[in-house]
């Protein structure tokens, strides 16, 4: 039995029991009484909010009225002004004045409310109320229950939906059109979870065997779930009212309605589950990348002193580091060996990636259009999807150079430090902006589910995160360690001399084929995608030790170097601990909510909050490594280095226990935006080191619990502040402005510019609008001159000292800047999210050295001017002098949504249109996608 089946089982004995004669419901067949009426305790202080709007489905009509008169679909963008407003709003917020700027999350529909009412069976409902459009979804069985949530996934995202199954499946281009940005993203995803249908099937024979009653009942209810997509996919087929977006992509005919929507099936909710778990719940990996910059340190300074300046950028435990965690309790994992065993570095200069794309033919690799004569009705729609169906860089994780992100973030004060006593929370998670969001809003309410909140389309069997009848809960992406790199030994099965092209690898002794594992994609023009016609094919090799993403040599042998993840082959065990949280029966307080977050499997931080008790759980599979084993870096493939009870037929091993991941409760306050989460919880990557952008909520939760009596507007207020401050200006300018002032600054234009920074760091360091609509920041030219400043002194500070190759190694593994104009970010510009990764630590810390300031966790050198503040004065004078002599126009280049030179713009949030509606930029905010403010007074 698997150590987390065995671990599971453990601690859900007695939820189990109460499933009882619960699986009864699974069937269509099977009835159920009416639900006991449910206990709102929230008393109407639960709020939220998710832009643009609810309905994500547009009909032909729809989109070619939107196109030609900039019309909307009703619901599709009636929160977008209320979340925009929140930046001018913020300054007199009252918790009389939050439903201004969120909506009432209370339970069910007002009389009077009621805009519709469906009923895709006779054993559940579908209420949408009139103000947002949101489906409350009552079930008299838990079958129709589930049915219900798939009926309303269907009516506002059944588009999504599809696009996000196809995504999973690698199967992308063939579907929605071949643009390179279509390309681009299936040949980054699908190698990430590459999989056959009979490993889709695989895992959810998984979860019914290995999860006990609760793993049966989790995928009735999927079946269910998909059952109800089903029904509405038919019936909007039929009605001629499903997504315009299957007749532009030449799926189905206009004028005939022939054609098919493709039907779902249960294995399409595991590709999704993999392409959102990969997203925003994924850890670790890079290794290959950290080896690199670890062998150009080697090669400057010599192995010794090499390796400590590597440590010294790597921090992977850096005192100074902000904490979810904050008092003293430490967690240890993943951290540095005191004696490294089985590190497989590179030899210098050998490393390759493998490839992914084969036999490409016509338009594969280019952006070569040949546009269809589209029907006069359609000419508007025309080429919508020309970059793509989701523009390149959008999502998170996406796009040239993207890093792995986490996003997110989260607030929370104990009811010692609030007015009325109860907590307070503020969160909700990053997820980037489109239209429609990934995620929708719902209510469920049935047999053993009761809760409202978000869901990402296509897995919405629960509530992912949301409320429930006395407690609500949301997370953050963690990011710890769950994947590790191996250098497998390549061979022949002749045995003949191996070469780094070899497809055998040495397992436990044994020559062993490596699996081959693809896909042939072709596509053709269509009115939506103008891509000439063109093919590939993807293919990726699996072994026992994960994905082949390179080869290198390891002391002149050949190698392989792969990829394991602990979720890999379990994308969708983690619906037992999202069951849990939806279970009334189960989460009745802070530690029966943390056994559910346990049994959620990707890297999440989880909060919660009801009246008596904030919380917090670190969820992931973090495996039991070998004694000894560096996680950082890549490690040789033998046994004596596998993780501890390794089985590679179903990626299982042994798990840390509960008690080992980073947990809560009743701390003073919490914050999290994808920090370090505890003491001894060693970082997974670069960045995370002495300023963080999670600084700029820490120091204004602090500040409001040290005055005494928050509230949910005051702990709004912190948030929306922090999302309109640049954390360089807040965390930064002061030190740089005090080396720069060491001397008077005789240059008339530099002394001006100098001002013009302490002016803006006076009033906060905030990119805000002068007023409401006005399209100009009140301090633009300082934000002007700090956005072409801050790349420039990074390598004035750094790369006279570092040289060429380290700095260049260094900035693959965490790129300098992500501000809010920054079109390399994670997620591309126009993403809201920034300040997540950037050299801020490095600075700081150089910064603090320079000026002779205690330093926890130095530098192992100083390098701003070699050390001599003189020196490093010049420097960042020189740096700033370049800066001030970049025009707006370069600064901010412009690109499809701005002209060249419009700041505001430039730092603008766009809905990426993932279907055929587009919404209107709106001012920058560094903020949740979907956010809950909450108050539980009650308890049952």
């Amino acid at each position: 039995m698997p150590p987390r089946t065995m671990k599971f089982r453990a601690t859900t004995v007695a939820a189990v029991l109460v499933l009882g004669t619960t699986l009864l419901a699974a069937s269509p067949q099977a009835g159920a009484t009416e639900p006991a009426p449910v206990t709102d305790y929230c008393q109407g202080q639960c709020d939220d909010i998710l832009p643009p709007g609810e309905n994500g489905n547009a009909t032909l009509v729809d989109i070619l009225g939107n196109k030609a008169f900039g019309t909307h679909p009703k619901h599709s963008d009636d929160q977008l002004d209320r979340y925009n407003g929140l930046v001018a709003g913020q300054s007199g917020l009252t918790d009389q004045k939050l439903t201004d700027f969120f909506n009432d999350a209370s339970f069910g529909v007002p009389k009077g409310q009621v805009e519709s009412v469906t009923s895709p069976r006779g054993d559940v409902t579908i209420t949408r109320d009139k103000a947002t459009g949101v489906p409350h979804i009552k079930g008299t069985t838990r079958y129709g229950t589930e049915f219900g949530a798939g009926f309303a996934a269907g009516q506002d995202r059944l588009w999504l939906m599809d696009l996000f199954r196809h995504i999973g499946r690698g199967e992308l281009t063939s579907f929605a059109g071949g643009a390179l940005a279509n390309q681009g993203l299936e040949q980054q995803f699908w190698p990430q979870a590459p999989y056959t249908e009979a490993d889709l099937e695989a895992q959810v024979e998984y979860i019914k065997t290995h999860e006990g009653a609760r793993g049966e009942q989790a995928m009735a209810d999927a079946q269910a779930y998909v059952d109800g997509i089903n029904a509405y996919r038919t019936e909007s087929k039929n009605g001629r009212y499903f997504p315009g977006e299957y007749v532009l992509t030449g799926k189905v005919d206009a004028i005939t309605n022939v054609g098919e929507i493709q039907p779902f099936k249960l294995t399409d909710l595991i590709s999704i589950a993999s392409v959102v778990g990969g997203q925003f719940g994924g850890g670790g990996g890079g290794e290959v990348q950290a080896a690199l910059s670890l062998l150009a340190a080697q090669q400057k300074y010599g192995v010794a002193e090499g390796t400590k300046v590597w440590e010294s950028f790597r921090q992977r435990e850096d005192p100074e580091a902000v904490l979810t965690i904050h008092d003293g309790t430490s967690f240890p994992y993943a951290g540095k060996p005191g004696k490294a065993r089985g590190t497989a570095l590179p030899d210098a200069g050998s490393v390759t990636a493998e490839p992914v794309i084969y036999d490409r033919t016509g338009s594969a690799g280019t952006d070569k259009k040949a546009p269809v004569k589209a029907p006069a009705p359609l000419k508007k729609a025309q080429g919508i999807y020309d970059d793509g169906v989701i523009p390149e860089g959008s999502l998170p994780g996406s796009g040239s150079g993207a890093q792995k992100r986490g996003m997110s973030n989260a607030l929370l004060v104990s009811g010692k430090n609030t007015a009325s006593g109860n907590p307070v929370a503020v969160f909700g998670p990053q997820t980037g902006y489109f239209a429609p969001q990934l995620m929708m809003l719902q209510e469920l309410q049935g047999p053993g589910i009761s809760a409202r909140g978000v869901s990402f389309a296509g897995v919405g069997m629960y509530i992912q995160m949301g409320r429930g009848q006395d407690y609500a809960w949301s997370a953050t992406s963690a990011g710890q360690d769950i994947t590790d790199t191996y250098a497998i030994d390549l061979c022949e099965p002749d045995g003949s001399t191996p070469t780094k092209g070899s497809t055998h690898y040495v397992y436990h002794g044994a020559c062993t084929a490596m699996e081959t594992l693809e896909h042939t994609n072709s596509w053709k023009p269509t009115v939506a995608d103008s891509t000439a016609k063109g093919s590939y094919r993807m293919q990726v090799r699996r072994t026992n030790y994960g994905i082949v993403t390179h080869r290198a040599t390891v002391g002149g042998k050949p190698v392989a170097y792969t990829s394991l993840r602990t979720t890999y082959r379990h994308e969708a065990d983690s619906i037992i601990g999202f069951q849990m949280l939806n279970d009334p029966s189960y989460v009745k307080d802070a530690a029966s909510f943390q056994r559910a977050a346990s049994n959620i499997d990707y890297a999440f931080n989880w909060f919660y909050a009801d009246s008596r008790t904030a919380s917090y759980y670190n969820s992931g599979m973090n495996p039991v490594r070998a004694a000894g084993v560096d996680p950082a870096l890549p490690v040789r493939a033998a046994r004596a280095y596998e993780w501890q009870g390794y089985e590679p037929a179903a990626n299982t091993a042994a798990y840390t226990p509960f008690a080992a991941h980073p947990h809560s409760s009743g701390q003073d306050y919490y914050i999290s935006w994808n920090n370090k989460q505890a003491k001894g919880y060693a970082t997974a990557g670069f960045g995370l080191g002495a300023v963080h952008r999670g600084d700029l909520l820490d120091d204004r939760v602090a500040k409001l619990v040290e005055e005494g009596g928050v509230t949910r507007a005051s702990l709004t207020r912190a948030m929306a502040e922090a999302a309109v401050t640049d954390l360089r200006g807040e965390q930064l300018l002061p030190e740089l402005l005090k080396v720069i002032r060491s001397k008077p600054v005789t240059d008339p234009e530099l002394n001006g510019a100098v001002q013009q920074l302490e002016s803006w760091r006076a009033s906060g360091s905030q990119r805000r609008e002068s007023s409401p609509g006005s399209h100009t920041y009140t301090h633009a030219d300082a934000v002007r001159i700090m956005d072409a400043w801050w790349p420039k002194l990074v390598e004035a500070e750094f790369k006279p000292g570092l040289g060429d190759d380290l700095y260049g190694a260094l900035t693959v593994n965490v790129a300098t800047d992500e501000s809010p104009a920054a079109s390399h970010g994670a997620s591309g510009a126009h993403s809201g999210s920034a300040f997540q990764y950037g050299w801020w630590g490095f600075v700081d810390k150089d910064l603090r050295q320079v000026l002779g300031k205690p330093v926890k966790g130095p530098l192992a050198r100083t390098y701003c001017g070699n050390g001599d503040a003189g020196s490093c004065r010049d420097a960042l004078l020189a740096s700033l002098k370049q800066a001030v002599a970049r025009p707006a126009t370069e600064v901010y280049p412009g690109d499809d949504n701005c002209k060249a030179g419009q700041q505001w713009c430039a730092d603008s949030i766009v809905h990426r249109p993932l279907g055929g509606i587009g919404q209107k930029a709106i001012h920058w905010q560094n903020r949740p996608t979907y956010q809950q403010v909450v108050e539980f007074p009650a308890h049952r």
